[in-house]
């Protein structure tokens, strides 16, 4: 049984993640104007390439779109539907996807709109819908409370795997279990399998020192960048008042009421996500921050170089 379909009961999309919301995002992901995407080979030379996603292998169709090959219009489909369609190909270097995927305890926290454990599966569910329209194949490898792996499958099926192995490890009982980023990397770097590219999505309270050579280690085998997800709280100083916290079935209340108390509560709770940010600039990754009510598609296809929707 797929991941899919083993999936029992769709989350709310606030707390849980929700697998109707992730598998409706191809819709979305299927109007962003696509732009060559860069791939670094693991070969000789270490040498870039633009890939457009398009070779010998059959993928799919889509409708026309400025700029594409008129030689590869799908005529059966376009008679049918009325509207001109192009046939998209598989590169015969087919590029690879790995999405690292941070399950940590501290990723089911939100203030707004949905947790960053839902935010994250969201921008997961973007990458993986973007990748296999670009002709590559895609898997996710989950760190933290969950150290589970879904290797690299190709065409729409992989990322409907993808969106099944999301929703199922977010539904899993969470945990205290902390895995340093460090390790999660080591382990990624074992099961790369030829992936081009690596997309880190966290939160960033499992970065590590170590974690720094990891990451450098990846981009000699891969392009690599990084989603850090955020609540509110953390990249803001709270307004004064008070703030009622709940962590295993526990609550607590936090009074805010200096500016003193604010700045050293948005300094703890944001101390992640600036560390791992800070980390990816200094290695000159593709980095971008969201929060939980932000748009996660549009920092995907920042990071991944489309164009912008035509939504």
């Amino acid at each position: 049984m797929n991941a899919v379909a083993s999936q029992r009961a769709d989350g709310d999309g606030r707390s849980q993640v929700s697998l109707a919301e992730l598998i409706a995002l191809r819709a979305r992901v299927g109007r962003v104007r696509m732009a060559p995407l860069l791939s670094r080979a693991a070969r000789s030379g270490q040498q870039s390439s633009r890939l457009y996603g398009r070779g010998m292998d059959y993928a799919e169709s889509r409708v026309y779109q400025a700029g594409d090959d008129v030689r590869r219009l799908d005529w059966r489909l376009t008679a049918r539907s009325g509207k001109l369609h192009t046939k998209l190909f598989q590169e015969d270097r087919e590029g690879c996807l790995l999405i690292l995927l941070d399950t940590h305890a501290s990723m089911r926290f939100g203030t707004r709109a949905r947790f960053k454990s839902v935010q994250a599966a969201r921008a997961a569910a973007c990458a993986a819908w973007y990748a296999v329209r670009a002709g590559e194949r895609v898997g996710v490898m989950a760190f933290g409370h969950a150290e589970q792996l879904l290797r690299p499958q190709p065409g729409p099926h992989g990322a409907l795997a993808v969106c099944g192995a999301l929703a199922n490890w977010d539904a899993q009982p969470s945990s205290d279990k902390i895995e340093p980023l460090a390790d999660a990397l080591t382990r990624a770097s074992r099961v790369l399998h030829g992936a081009s590219r690596v997309l880190l999505i966290s939160d960033g309270f499992s970065c590590d020192a170590s974690a720094r050579q990891r990451l450098l280690d990846l981009t000699r085998h891969a392009s690599v960048s990084v989603l850090v997800v955020a609540d509110a709280l953390e990249l803001a100083l709270a307004p004064a008042g008070r703030y009622p916290l709940e962590h295993a079935g526990e609550r607590s209340e936090v009074l805010l009421q200096s500016e003193r108390q604010r700045h050293d509560f948005q300094r703890v709770l944001g101390a992640g996500s600036a560390r791992l940010g800070e980390l990816a600039q200094s290695l000159n990754l593709r980095c971008s921050r969201i929060d939980t009510v932000a748009d996660p598609l549009e920092s995907i296809t920042g990071l991944f170089g489309a164009a912008r929707s035509t939504r």
